[in-house]
């Protein structure tokens, strides 16, 4: 059995596809996921389907919803009542989010040791788990809480991949995928480095300065600051003629 999701939410059996129906079911589901294990209280289940808005009948939705899972997950995968709240037991079970987490750490291990082209592998790995936006077709009250950390995850691992990837020196294939991470994530300083990386290595040295002038107008105009240090040791690395990755955890004091 497999857990998904990292994009819409379903349950794989014997490699076929178990659609949850309704977006309350699936959010209840996802939430027992997300849990890791641990027990969720009725209260807090009442939040993510509801809100602060729950119907009189809540309790006994929320008991409808338990039963019809146990009933879809069958006796290898208990959903445990303890005391005011439900646990769901998967030890055996495959999970898209545990995948991504396990190859993700991986890659970063990697990285950390300079074992570069398995550092690639297993990033590469963790993102191709994702199929669209975590949390697709559940509450809007679920997604407010759990998908921000979700995406920071993805972006964190991404980021490292990119990283990765210019130290390999395949700087002319990113130009493309960063542009386009730029201009939806305008405020995130290290896709921008990295494209100011990958621009003045693929001999496009007056664009990466003018990436950087633009994040530096950007940044003042909208959050009246300057750039962090990975975005100026970048610029000045651009100025000197010696540009090499700069990683988060270099940037010591």
């Amino acid at each position: 059995m497999e857990f998904r999701i990292l994009g819409p939410v379903h349950i794989w059996t014997d490699g076929q596809e178990d659609t949850l129906s309704g977006s309350k079911q699936r959010t209840m589901f996802a939430s027992l996921v997300l849990a890791g294990g641990r027990t969720l209280s009725d209260e807090h289940l009442s939040r993510m389907l509801w809100d602060t808005a729950p119907p009189s009948t809540a309790g006994a939705q929320i008991h409808t919803y338990a039963s019809r899972l146990r009933r879809r997950l069958g006796p290898d995968v208990p959903l445990v009542r303890i005391r005011t709240g439900y646990r769901l037991i998967a030890e055996d079970v495959v999970c898209d989010l545990t995948e991504f987490g396990s190859h993700a750490q991986e890659g970063m291990r990697a990285l950390r040791t300079q074992r570069y082209e398995y550092a690639s592998e297993q990033l590469r790995a963790a993102l191709s788990l994702w199929r669209g936006e975590a949390l697709a077709d559940v509450t809007d009250h679920l997604v407010f809480a759990e998908r921000p950390q979700l995406d920071e995850a993805r972006l964190e691992a991404l980021e490292a991949w990119i990283e990765v990837e210019l130290i390999l020196g395949r700087h002319r294939q990113l130009v493309s995928e960063l542009t386009g991470l730029v201009a939806h994530y305008p405020m995130r300083e290290r896709f921008r480095a990295l494209l100011m990386t990958a621009l003045y290595r693929s001999e496009r040295q007056a664009e990466a300065m003018n990436l950087y002038l633009d994040g530096r107008r950007l940044l003042a105009d909208e959050l009246g600051v300057e750039p962090g240090r990975l975005l100026t040791r970048t610029y000045e690395g651009i100025l000197t003629g010696e540009v090499r990755t700069v990683m988060p955890h270099q940037l010591v004091s």
